[in-house]
């Protein structure tokens, strides 16, 4: 079975920019549903955290396919960048994180529709 219309048909194309932009379009749009639609406030973290993937994804492809440097010294800004929002990511997962659970523990809830009735 190595011929044929079989054979053809698990040829894969070369995988360039444009698959990669699609990937962070479909994972931003995915974080941006999940932002609006959920009510938790954990489930909108994870929405939150899927729009920072998406722009990590962007980030390392535009890198790689706008400079990618000399074959033994490839240029790394784009994960370096990447680094950085993985970094940022954590840090608000661990402060968003201390506010839930500051607010379960006023209010045993973390449903963001409560969250109107905070006061400064």
């Amino acid at each position: 079975m190595s011929g044929g219309m079989l054979g053809d048909i698990f040829i894969l194309a070369d995988v360039g920019l444009r698959h990669y932009l699609v990937l962070s379009a479909f994972l931003f749009v995915c974080g941006l549903l999940t932002i609006m639609l959920k009510r938790n406030a954990i489930g909108i973290l994870m929405g939150v955290e899927l729009v920072l993937n998406a722009a990590n994804v962007n980030l390392v492809a535009f890198n790689h396919f706008s400079y990618p440097g000399n074959p033994g010294e490839p240029l790394l800004a784009g994960q370096v960048f990447a680094i950085f929002v993985i970094v940022l990511a954590a840090a608000e997962a661990a402060v968003a994180l201390a506010i839930f659970l500051n607010y379960y523990n006023n209010f045993a809830t973390i449903d963001v529709e409560r969250a109107r009735n905070l006061k400064g």
